[in-house]
């Protein structure tokens, strides 16, 4: 991988509990070993107090805001961001920069959920379950939008709003199964790739997550995603929804992404 701008967010994003905002440092620190570069933190532990979107989206917009413009700042200066972060609802600070520096990517949503809903048909009022949906345009999270191509990687837990959304190709899912890298690698046909992974797509109990979704990828079948996105130019990669090391540690986690940061 080209030069790596590594950063570590810890500041709030829709979390249901606090662990998230400790475990992010555990990555990061990971990170750090495996790339030998030394994160930027942004962002400070708070307390969680789970509220409507609306409300939490403000009290994270300050910390997501420094965020976005760190994530400006290592994409102007010419490297590949990597960051270490919270909650899937911190890529709607981070996707709609990388957009901008680079609308030929496609992101790579590796995720248990969809992420997809919006305001006028969620069911949760959770901001993480609107964390792609923001960065695609399809609502307005004030912290920007410009994400042309999405692709879900492992979805199997989706709201009947996001389920009507693949179902009418408004947005493609490639679900787990055999050949899950050679089918990837086909859907991205070349294109630059932005990858998002979010911890709770994998298994339950290889490590710990907010979410325990059954029928989850293995440490194999995310090495094969990274394999197939590391056969394209990678503009960025960030990890979320990590709670702790369960039956794998963060070392080992990010060992099977490696292609993607030996690209």
């Amino acid at each position: 991988m080209t030069s790596t701008g590594l950063t570590t967010y810890i500041g709030p994003a829709g979390d249901h509990n606090d662990r998230a905002m400790a475990a992010a440092r555990v990555v990061g620190e990971a990170m750090a070993r495996r790339l030998g570069v030394e994160p930027t933190v942004i962002g400070t532990p708070v307390p969680s107090d789970p509220q409507s979107w609306e409300l939490e989206l403000e009290r994270a917009r300050g910390p997501l805001g420094e965020l976005a413009a760190r994530i400006d700042a290592v994409m102007t200066d010419g490297l590949v961001p990597v960051s270490a972060i919270t909650r899937c609802a911190v890529a709607l600070a981070t996707q709609p920069v990388v957009a901008r520096h680079r609308p030929d990517a496609v992101v790579v949503w590796l995720d248990a959920h969809g992420d997809i809903n919006v305001p006028a048909d969620t069911t949760t009022g959770f901001l993480g379950g609107m964390a792609l949906s923001g960065p695609l345009g399809w609502w307005d999270s004030g912290l920007g939008a410009g994400v042309g191509h999405a692709v879900l990687v492992g979805a199997r837990d989706l709201d009947p709003a996001e389920a009507e959304h693949i179902r009418s190709g408004r947005i493609e899912l490639i679900e787990a199964g055999p050949d899950l890298g050679d089918r990837l690698a086909a859907v991205l046909a070349g294109r630059p790739v932005y990858f998002h992974l979010d911890c709770d797509v994998l298994e339950p109990g290889l490590v710990q997550t907010d979410y325990q979704v059954p029928a989850g990828l293995s440490l194999e079948d995310l090495h094969a995603c990274a394999e197939a996105a590391a056969q394209h130019e990678i503009v960025g990669v960030e990890v979320g929804e990590f709670e702790g090391e369960g039956r794998v540690t963060a070392d080992e986690l990010l060992a099977a992404l490696d292609p993607l940061f030996s690209s």
